[in-house]
């Protein structure tokens, strides 16, 4: 039984050296021998790039803050326009009311023109979202109403709105002008 070969052992051959026909070698790690100055240079060389790398990490966040800080501007530039143009208009929204009021409860072509184009702007200052402050019969608000007359009305509570002098209005939550009001005590 000497004569068989052992099919796992790779034969030896005057060609092939005992070394290549050994089991393969696990690759180690290669060392190297460096100068103190190619060290210091490597040391110089990681420095600069973490220097680089803080750079670019201190760029890529002054620029996200630029670009919150503009878009941040811009919805406060269009929001302080739109609350100027809507502003500008409110005295618009009064003299319709007040033409309204000339007329009583006539029954007139002209009346209905008038009425015809006051619900056509309240409507459009409803699309803008604007919302006049309900006022009658609700208790005074100093932060939504502005009251420029008292009564004593016993059928009144205390506090109580009870007529408006000057329609209020607000734009979401912010007011835009105060309703000027007459307060029951």
């Amino acid at each position: 039984m000497e004569d068989e070969k052992n099919p796992s052992v790779p034969e030896q051959t005057p060609e092939t050296p005992a070394e290549e026909t050994a089991a393969p070698q696990t690759p180690e790690e290669e060392t190297f021998t460096v100068t103190k100055e190619q060290m210091e240079k490597m040391e110089a060389l990681a420095g600069q790039l973490a220097a680089q790398q803080d750079k670019f990490l201190r760029l890529a966040a002054e620029y996200d803050n630029y670009r919150k800080r503009t878009a941040k501007e811009k919805e406060s530039i269009y929001a302080d326009a739109k609350i100027d143009t809507i502003t500008a208009l409110l005295p618009v929204y009064d003299n319709l009311e007040r033409g309204l009021a000339q007329y009583g409860e006539e029954d007139s072509p002209h009346r209905k023109g008038l009425e015809m184009i006051f619900t056509q702007f309240k409507e459009s200052l409803s699309k803008l979202g604007v919302t006049a402050i309900d006022a009658v019969g609700q208790p005074f608000d100093p932060e939504k109403h502005n009251a420029v007359m008292h009564v004593e009305d016993e059928t009144c509570g205390e506090n109580t709105v009870v007529e408006v002098l000057q329609q209020g209005f607000l734009l979401g939550e912010k007011v835009l002008r105060f309703a000027i009001v007459k307060v029951a005590n």
